[in-house]
């Protein structure tokens, strides 16, 4: 298959585009992270979310050291070509490194940042270290 679908995407200057992660069953929002042209491809390709992690300055392919895949049931781009939509089903039930169900685990209450959902795995458990 041609990968010229890629071109369709305005990467911003340091060739990434933002990504939303989206979960199918429950329509909650999972992660926010950020792929390039490489990770988008892969994603599409294997039917899992392959992002480009920032930190490391690599492909990081969710789960790899978790298990808590997440298998593409959609990808959409939106209106502007700049921001990329996965409908995922997220296997183990856990998105965040933090062991909480999502990323978005902190509500502003009263001009501070509260957590608002519980860990339902320690990294320990996780990912067999602290």
């Amino acid at each position: 298959m041609s990968e010229s679908w890629l071109d369709a995407v305005k990467w911003n200057a340091e060739g990434l585009v933002p990504v939303v992660a989206q979960e199918a069953g429950s329509g909650k929002v999972l992660t926010l992270a950020w792929m390039n042209r490489e990770a988008l491809a892969a994603t599409a390709r294997e039917q899992r979310a392959v992002y480009w992690s920032r930190s490391r300055r690599k492909l990081w392919r969710k789960g790899e050291e978790s298990g808590h895949v997440q298998a593409i049931k959609d990808i959409r781009l939106d209106c502007d070509n700049d921001a990329v939509l996965l409908i995922v089903e997220q296997k183990g039930g856990i998105a965040c490194h933090t062991g909480r169900e999502r990323c978005f685990y902190q509500q502003l209450q009263d001009g501070r940042w509260v957590t608002v959902e519980p860990v339902i795995k320690s990294e320990q458990e996780i990912y067999g270290r602290k």
